[in-house]
């Protein structure tokens, strides 16, 4: 696995907008805590296009972010909003240039499209928030990915849930958001899961949709042979009139409960307040017990 540089004082960091338009007046609480942080922020050409929900064209989006990707000034790629779109540009964008100088692109939800296809590159990249919103997320949120991005070692603790599933595991750390994930399967931008700790999280999902999604990943061979799983969070999810009869994380812990690999519930990251920074592409050891889980970079 490769892992982009940290960052370094008076480093550019673009902001681009590869799905849902988004406007520079937005931007700014994300633009003065980049200032703040010694960064250069620099506004790619697609903040401001509008194309209905989308910034501007598929084109316009894919144009912007191929500029970022191959100059070699912009040291990390920070999107600025989330949604639905990321995965109309990815058959237009050459990674040559990124395979051969990577940059921390930043991001989840919509962006987990990215994550996912760069990380078959054998490249890391940087599930966190994005810039829309940054201002009213934790302080957590905020310094994991500034810590991250300069080069310092984080640890995670989180709580226990009634759900998880004892145990120790390492491996490398992939994921993101489960409706995008889900949506990949078959392409070539979907991830191999096999000996690796899978993160999810999503939002706004009807609890059928979820029980549907997790049988596909696991007919499709994507949780049978997992180090371990990390659940997130798993927001604002719908029923029908007549109930499903699960919560979402019952949905989950009853498709995997024929596996031996541990599963941990509750960590801080997703559409949450509380969204911290994770490092996909990088090896973990996880360890969940009665008293809470622990999530832990190892060394490189």
């Amino acid at each position: 696995m490769t892992f982009p540089k940290s960052l370094q004082k008076g480093d550019k960091i673009a902001i681009v907008a590869t799905a849902r338009k988004a406007s520079k007046e937005d931007l700014k609480p994300a633009i003065d805590l980049l200032k703040k942080w010694g960064l250069q922020p620099v506004i790619g050409s697609s903040i401001g296009l509008e194309d209905h929900q989308f910034a501007g064209s598929d084109e316009q989006r894919a144009k912007d972010l191929q500029q970022q990707l191959n100059d070699p000034e912009i040291k990390a790629i920070w999107c600025a909003k989330g949604g639905y779109g990321t995965v109309r540009i990815l058959d237009l964008l050459d990674f040559s240039a990124f395979k051969k100088n990577p940059k921390w692109i930043i991001g989840y939800s919509d962006v987990t499209a990215l994550h996912s296809h760069i990380n078959n590159f054998s490249i890391a990249s940087l599930h966190a928030q994005m810039c829309l919103g940054v201002e009213t997320k934790s302080e957590a949120s905020r310094e994991t990915l500034k810590k991250i991005l300069f080069g310092e070692e984080l640890n995670y603790q989180f709580s226990p849930s009634k759900l998880n599933k004892k145990g120790i595991a390492e491996g490398e750390l992939v994921g993101g958001n489960l409706s995008v994930l889900y949506s990949l399967c078959g392409s070539n931008s979907a991830i191999n899961t096999n000996g690796k700790i899978l993160f999810l999280e999503d939002l706004d999902e009807y609890l059928y949709h979820v029980d549907r999604m997790m049988q596909n990943l696991k007919r499709n061979g994507m949780l049978e042979h997992l180090a371990g799983l990390v659940i997130g969070g798993m927001n604002d999810m719908n029923d029908n009139t007549i109930p499903f009869g699960k919560t979402t994380e019952e949905v989950i812990a009853e498709t995997v409960t024929e596996y031996d690999f541990p599963i941990a519930f509750n960590f801080p990251a997703g559409h949450l307040e509380d969204n911290q920074a994770l490092i996909f592409g990088r090896d973990i050891k996880l360890k969940v017990t009665d008293r809470g889980s622990q999530l832990n970079y190892l060394k490189d």
